[in-house]
């Protein structure tokens, strides 16, 4: 009796999600989408820009938090902005990709954690007098192949993370990783290679 209950169960999840990820993909507002990645859970892509997915690409997993309560967010901010993800990237639940008039670029065979975050910009200027009216710096984030990105990680502008890299859990990335390193830290410090 209890397998059958559990079998219910996970069919019911199954549908409800099935349709949670129909009604993101309805209100997305992004013409310019290339590909067609798995999605697990449900993500939100909105903006101007170009949103383009290799093969195999995998956005949700279903084992890990925020399966049923969150959904991934990618904002492309201007017709020249990019979130480029390459063949076989596994992106877990819950993460946040925004580029503003540039891109972001992640490579083949990548995974990255839950809640990670991308930024291409500081989005307002720093100066105090221009941060409501002037423009925000913005620059390329680009993340080589086979890199891990633990989980609630977050990517600054101008970030170039090589390949075979590892991000430590929470670690904020405001410079360069190189490749083959492990990096932790806030800010992110290489600490070891791989």
């Amino acid at each position: 009796m209890t397998s059958i209950r559990f079998a219910v169960i996970n069919r019911c999840v199954r549908i409800l999600q099935w349709f949670r990820v129909l009604f993101f993909r309805m209100i997305s507002q992004c013409n310019q989408i290339e590909g067609s990645p798995i999605r697990l859970q449900p993500v939100l892509i909105r903006g101007e820009g170009t949103a383009r997915f290799g093969k195999n690409v995998r956005l949700g997993f279903e084992q890990s938090a925020h399966f049923l309560s969150g959904y991934s967010y990618l904002e492309l901010r201007g017709t020249d902005s990019k979130i480029v993800i390459c063949d076989n990237v596994q992106i877990n639940n819950s993460c946040t990709f925004v580029a503003l008039n540039s891109t972001i670029s992640i490579g083949t065979d990548t995974l990255i954690g839950t809640n990670v975050q991308i930024f291409t910009s500081d989005f307002h200027n720093l100066s105090p007098e221009l941060r409501l009216t002037g423009s925000p710096e913005f620059a390329d984030v680009t993340i080589g192949t086979n890199v891990f990105v633990g989980s609630n990680v977050t990517i600054l502008k101008g970030v170039t993370i090589g390949k075979n890299a590892v991000i430590g859990v929470g670690s904020i990335v405001t410079g360069d990783i190189p490749a083959n390193a492990i990096a932790v830290g806030i800010p992110a410090k290489v600490v070891g290679s791989v």
